[in-house]
């Protein structure tokens, strides 16, 4: 049976579920408004965001580069020391019995300073002054005994010429006899048998003193020579004596000398020194950059006591020993009228002319990177960025840029060492 008709008429149809939507082109608008805020934060985040290594200002330190005039010398700290200094040094061995110097005395050439003691060389002089007494007295027996030889020698050669006389004489009074028939001839071959045996003796006696005079004349010369040596090596034995009582080998001030009484000295030791305290010199040391453009003769002015000195560069010592070498200075007319050992000086070498030119302080940066790049400074974002230059001549306030740098710009001069390779550094505060 079908439904009533009021039934029918009270069925829901969904129309209250239904809602009317906004236009499109407000939807896009709305999109649009959270994309660009996203955009906008984004950026701000980024501007925000660390652009290279953090480094803290505070510990950062900036110069401007800077158009002026480069001054070409180097400035040093100099120390005074003696011109000529005079070592001691010990020669001897020996037990220190008496010490006439002290310490800070001035000193004459030739001075006694201190007296040794050595029984060793005192044995050692006794047996040298023995031997050598032992050899003159061998020399005079060998002289006594080769005179007596040549006297002997002599009488044998005079009997044998004696003889050969007679041999002589009577052979003659032989052949004359025998000319006249008195002598027969097995005589008169007698005769001459003893004159040539005569003759013969003679000559050989003579030949045997020549040689046996060479033998003793060479004997006598090797006896002196070995004399001769032993006297030289008693005068060095007395030289070693008389050493064991040192005297100044040249004037001036004892320094660094500490001996006492009783105390051991060895050879090489040590003792102290002499200093010429009339003329002094300076010494310094300069950086290892410095070493190609100083030379012998580079003149300078030494500021002591508020007064200048004209010096010269002297000597150079090459060796480079933690990047500085050393080198002396002497006063070209005139010194300080009071100078002491050790006393400072300010020193200013000129190494060339000055000349314009784009200047940086010569600072801790140098050491870090040669010269050859730095770190320049936006000031804007507070960045500082690599950036390779080239550097010409240096002083120890001033530092030549050629390439790289314009007046204005700021750099950073303090040291690079904690920075490593970095591109780029972010201060902040």
């Amino acid at each position: 049976m079908p439904p009533p008709a009021a039934a029918t008429d009270r069925r829901p149809t969904g129309a209250a579920m239904d809602q009317p939507l906004p236009p499109r082109r407000a939807r896009r608008l709305a999109i649009g408004s959270v994309l660009l805020a996203l955009a906008a934060g984004s950026t701000a985040l980024w501007q925000l965001a660390p652009r290279g290594l953090q480094v803290p200002l505070a510990q950062a330190r900036f110069a401007v580069v800077e158009q002026g005039v480069f001054r070409d010398e180097l400035a040093l700290r100099a120390t005074a020391a003696p011109l000529r200094t005079v070592m001691l040094d010990a020669v001897e061995s020996g037990r220190v019995e008496e010490v006439l110097a002290r310490d800070g005395a001035s000193v004459r050439q030739g001075e006694l300073l201190f007296r040794l003691s050595n029984p060793q060389r005192r044995l050692e002089l006794l047996a040298r002054e023995a031997e050598h007494a032992q050899q003159i007295s061998n020399l005079t027996n060998l002289r006594v005994a080769a005179e007596a030889s040549r006297a002997a020698r002599q009488r044998r050669g005079a009997e044998l010429a004696y003889a050969l006389t007679v041999a002589e004489k009577q052979h003659g009074r032989d052949l004359a006899l025998a000319r006249q028939g008195y002598l027969s001839s097995a005589a008169l071959e007698d005769a001459s048998d003893r004159l040539a045996q005569q003759r013969a003796l003679l000559d050989a006696e003579v030949a045997g003193n020549a040689t046996q005079t060479a033998i003793e004349r060479d004997a006598l010369r090797q006896m002196e020579l070995a004399i001769a040596r032993l006297e030289a090596g008693l005068q060095l034995v007395h030289a070693t004596l008389d050493g064991l009582a040192v005297r100044a080998p040249a004037p001036g001030r004892l320094t660094d000398f500490h001996l006492q009484l009783g105390e051991t000295v060895r050879p090489d030791q040590h003792l102290g020194r002499i200093d010429d305290v009339a003329r002094f010199k300076l010494s310094a040391q300069a950086d290892e950059y410095y070493l190609a453009r100083l030379a012998p003769g580079h003149p300078g002015v030494a500021t002591i006591a508020g007064h200048g000195y004209a010096v010269t560069v002297s000597r150079i010592t090459p060796q480079i020993n933690d990047g500085r070498f050393t080198l002396e200075l002497t006063f070209d007319r005139q010194q300080p009228p009071a100078i002491s050992p050790g006393q400072s000086a300010e020193v200013s070498v000129a190494l060339g002319g000055s000349r314009p030119a784009l200047l940086l302080p010569n600072d801790a940066f140098i050491n870090d990177t040669g010269g050859a790049w730095v770190y320049v400074l936006d000031g804007r974002r507070m960045l500082a960025a690599r950036r390779a230059i080239r550097t010409g001549r240096r002083s120890p306030g001033q530092l030549e840029v050629l390439a790289g740098l314009a007046a204005g710009e700021r750099v950073l001069v303090s040291s690079y060492a904690a920075y490593g390779a970095a591109p780029v550094l972010q201060f902040n505060r």
